[in-house]
């Protein structure tokens, strides 16, 4: 079994009459990326406080790289992260706020450009954070964590607002951190940013785990889903799925779910339900009659129906833990 960088136990956690943790218990593996995610009020922020040292729990066990966390706001050497966003100096520069992180928690100087120059903000060093868009500020929280060299980062969020080439920068940063043997814990609302990066995750809802364990076998959790097959004949197409064992064929849409016109193209989209390998006897059935298949995709990723259908969650409400 590999070393455990977080190893909770029974973590329950109260504000008044809300229960934020409900007696969870998570493993986090020594040299993972690991994924925490859950609709919003799961308990995410919670969790991430307590890691941080920002908070402590009401019960429960909580061991940080090794060391057991009792009921003060501390946690080992080596923790780095942010929660709710970064906390920054809007009137310094990114070099400055840099150095005075540095100044305050004994870190040596001399890793502020560096750490600048691997979240892609060097040229802009000199520049005051209040211009800083919401991807760059989240990128210099990022180099603020990197100060220290942690061998655990937590990182709540670390890709919003994030431009594509801002997103594959700090995918790197964290992908290399891992390589280098650090611990990764990150939340995100985008199940893609989390399958780009982690291996292993844990899905919160209403303060309790509901999953724990690979994505990919969260990814088999959503159980049938939708697929939009394009084709060369969607009428033909059609009357192939239908007389597929395990498919069930979708009444044909138009935009916004209204019913498709009678005189829709001859390539248009058919939505089917069903399994992985019912989808590979559907390609099967295709070719076999001659029909070319275009494409074929989850309406909705494996990853985020799976999300949807453990949790029960459209992520509309307000987060408020």
């Amino acid at each position: 079994m590999d070393h455990l960088a977080i190893r909770a136990r029974g973590i329950t956690k109260t504000f008044g009459d809300v229960v934020a943790l409900d007696g969870i218990d998570i493993d986090v593996a020594s040299g993972s990326i690991h994924a925490v995610a859950g609709p919003n009020g799961a308990g995410k922020t919670t969790l991430f406080g307590m890691l941080l040292g920002l908070a402590t729990a009401d019960s429960g066990e909580l061991e940080i790289l090794g060391s057991r966390v009792g009921r003060r706001l501390a946690v080992p050497g080596g923790v780095a992260g942010f929660v709710d966003g970064p906390g920054l100096y809007p009137s310094l520069t990114a070099r400055k706020n840099l150095r005075a992180l540095a100044s305050l928690r004994g870190y040596a100087a001399s890793s502020i450009d560096d750490a600048l120059d691997q979240v892609g903000l060097i040229d802009v060093a000199d520049d005051p954070v209040r211009g800083f868009s919401l991807g760059m500020r989240q990128r210099l929280g990022l180099a603020a964590a990197l100060l220290g060299t942690p061998r655990l980062l937590v990182l709540d969020e670390p890709s919003n607002g994030l431009d594509p080439a801002g997103k594959r920068q700090v995918h790197g940063v964290i992908g290399s951190l891992a390589e280098a043997g650090a611990t990764v814990v990150i939340s995100s609302h985008r199940m893609d940013d989390l399958a780009a990066l982690c291996t292993e995750a844990t899905l919160l809802s209403t303060g309790r785990v509901v999953f724990s364990g690979p994505l990919a076998k969260l990814a088999a959790e959503g159980g049938d889903l939708d697929y939009r097959v394009v084709t060369s004949d969607a009428t033909r197409a059609r009357g192939v799925a239908g007389g597929i064992r395990r498919i069930t064929v979708l009444p044909p849409t138009g935009p916004a779910g209204a019913t498709a016109p009678a005189d829709a193209p001859v390539d248009a989209p058919v939505v089917v339900r069903g399994s992985v390998e019912a989808m590979d006897r559907l390609v099967s059935g295709l070719v076999g009659a001659g029909i070319a298949v275009r494409e074929l995709a989850p309406v909705v990723p494996p990853l985020e129906a799976a999300f949807l259908a453990l949790t029960g969650s459209d992520e509309d409400e307000e987060d408020t833990r």
